[in-house]
C-alpha cells in the first residue's frame, strides 16, 4: 500500500520524505514523483531473534510516494494530483514557520482535493446524462438513474465542503465511486513542518480540524539530526533542547490511520513482520505471506507475543493453552504469531 505525500511548494513535503525513508530526494523526479520503503520499527522482533536465535529479521515496510509540489495559484493542481488516486492514504504537509499559518495552508489545500474530484465527478456525470438520452433496456436505464443520484449526492457534498466519504454510503453505492479513487475518501494524516527552535507541539492540534490526526515536528532539523552519529546527536538535543521527534511514531500512526496492521512469523530461520489491512482474516494473511498458503489452507496457529516473551517457550505456550488452532475466519490481531498448516 501507498502512502502518498503531498503539499504547496516549499512545504518541506521531500524532506518529510529524506526523514521517513532516508532516501534523498532527486530532482530529476521532483516532477514525476519519487517512491521510497520507509522500514518500520519494531521492538518485537529483535526480541523474537534472540527468543528462537534467527538467521534473519525482516520488518514491515510502508511505501512512501513523495510528490509534485502544487501551486498555491492552485493551476494545473488537479493533474499533478492525480498521481495520488492509487495511494491509499494522503499525508498532507503544512509549514508553521517564517510566519505561515498552518490552519490556511491546510484550509487551501483542502479545496484542491475537492476541485480535483469535482473534476472527476462532474466529467463522469456528463457521460451518464448522454447515456440517459438515448434508448436504454430498463435494467440499463435504471441502474444509469441509480449512478445518477449517487453522482449528485457526491457533487453536493463536495460543493458544500463536506465530501462524503464510505461511512456516509450504502455498500451498493459505492460500486460508482470507488473507481474514481476519489481523494477525499482516502484517510489522511496532517505533518505541520515548525520551526526549529518550536517548543509547543501541541498547540496545532487545536487549530487544525479536529477530525484529522495530527503529527508537528521540525523536518528539517529532524534530516540534520538522523544523519549525526548517536552520540553527537544525544548532545546536541541535551544543550539546544530542539529536535528528538520520534520517526517511528510517525510511521506507526500512518499505519493504522491508513487501516493497516502487522501480525508475526517467528522460528529459526526467519522472524517477520508483514502488513495486512485492519480486521484481516486468517486466510488473508496467510495470502499475504504466500498465495499457495492461501489456497491449501488448513488452520492457524496462533500464540501471543507477549505470552510467548513472558511464558519463555514454546512447549510452555503449549503445556498451558496458549496456543489456539483458528480457522480461516479468524480476525487477526495487532500481537499475533502465525504457523499457517496447509495442504499443497
Amino acid at each position: 500500500m501507498q502512502i502518498g505525500l503531498v503539499g504547496y511548494q516549499g512545504c518541506g513535503k521531500s524532506t518529510l520524505f529524506h526523514w521517513l525513508t532516508g532516501v534523498a530526494p532527486d530532482p530529476a523526479l521532483a516532477h514525476s514523483g519519487q517512491s521510497a520503503m520507509a522500514i518500520l520499527p519494531d521492538p518485537r522482533l529483535e526480541e523474537l531473534r534472540k527468543f528462537y536465535d534467527a538467521k534473519k529479521v525482516t520488518p514491515a515496510a510502508l511505501e512512501i510516494m513523495d510528490t509534485p509540489g502544487l501551486s498555491r495559484s492552485h493551476q494545473g493542481n488537479a493533474a499533478k494530483l492525480a498521481v495520488l488516486r492509487d495511494a491509499g492514504c494522503l499525508v498532507l504537509i503544512v509549514p508553521a514557520f517564517g510566519g505561515a499559518d498552518p490552519a490556511a495552508e491546510l484550509q487551501s489545500f483542502r479545496e484542491d482535493l475537492i476541485l480535483a474530484d469535482l473534476e472527476i465527478v462532474t466529467g463522469r456525470m456528463q457521460r451518464v446524462e448522454e447515456a440517459l438520452r438515448k434508448p436504454r433496456a430498463k435494467q440499463d436505464r435504471e441502474t444509469f438513474e441509480e449512478e445518477q443520484a449517487v453522482l449528485q449526492r457526491v457533487k453536493e457534498g463536495l460543493e458544500a465542503g463536506r465530501p462524503l466519504t464510505e461511512a456516509d454510503m450504502q455498500p451498493h453505492e459505492l460500486r460508482y465511486t470507488r473507481a474514481f479513487r476519489l481523494l477525499n475518501e482516502k484517510p489522511q494524516l496532517v505533518v505541520v513542518n515548525t520551526a526549529d527552535d518550536e517548543r509547543d507541539f501541541d498547540r496545532f492540534a487545536a487549530v487544525l480540524p479536529a477530525e484529522l490526526p495530527v503529527f508537528a515536528a521540525p523536518l528539517a532539523l529532524e534530516v540534520e539530526l538522523a544523519a549525526m552519529p548517536p552520540d553527537e546527536r544525544a548532545a546536541f538535543q541535551a544543550e539546544l533542547g530542539v529536535g528528538g521527534a520520534d520517526r517511528g511514531e510517525l510511521l506507526w500512526k500512518l499505519l493504522r490511520v491508513s487501516g493497516r496492521q502487522t501480525f508475526l512469523t517467528a522460528g529459526q530461520k526467519e522472524v517477520r513482520a508483514w502488513l495486512v489491512r485492519r480486521g484481516a482474516t486468517a486466510v488473508e494473511a496467510a495470502e499475504a505471506i504466500h498465495t499457495d498458503l492461501a489456497k491449501g489452507f488448513i488452520r492457524a496457529e496462533i500464540m501471543n507475543y507477549h505470552d510467548l516473551i513472558r511464558v519463555g517457550s514454546e512447549r510452555e505456550m503449549k503445556a498451558q493453552n496458549l496456543v489456539r488452532h483458528e480457522h480461516k475466519d479468524y480476525v487477526v490481531h495487532e500481537d499475533d504469531i502465525l504457523l499457517i498448516r496447509f495442504s499443497g
